[in-house]
């Protein structure tokens, strides 16, 4: 049976957690009180540390959610995605509106990858 390898645990979750080849991370914030474009940004930085310290990066990304708290923002927030994702390497996504953990996050993302 394969193992699963979890990274950056606490009593609640992981950051990231590896299986049979795949990475599922957790959902990453931005820097509460930003703009969108800035906890975006903050945010896939956060992806881009989290998935190097599993082994792989975002052209291995399979699938990724964004949740905005205003979905009239989704066009600040693409303009950062656009900028950051790796054409030729654009991952299925989704993008919704949510009520998020609290009222300061505008922004969250939800990655999976594969390993090389």
């Amino acid at each position: 049976m394969p193992a699963i390898t979890r990274l950056e645990s606490g009593p609640r979750m992981s950051q990231a957690v590896i299986h049979n080849g795949v990475v599922y991370l957790a959902g990453q914030v931005g820097t509460p009180g930003a703009s969108v474009g800035e906890q975006t940004r903050s945010a896939l930085a956060e992806v881009d540390r989290l998935l190097a310290l599993a082994g792989t990066d975002k052209t291995r990304i399979l699938a990724a959610q964004v949740w905005l708290a205003d979905v009239a923002a989704v066009a600040e927030m693409n303009a950062v995605w656009d900028a950051w994702v790796p054409q030729g390497h654009t991952p299925a996504r989704a993008t919704g509106e949510s009520k998020l953990v609290a009222p300061e996050y505008l922004v969250e993302v939800i990655v999976t990858a594969a390993l090389p």
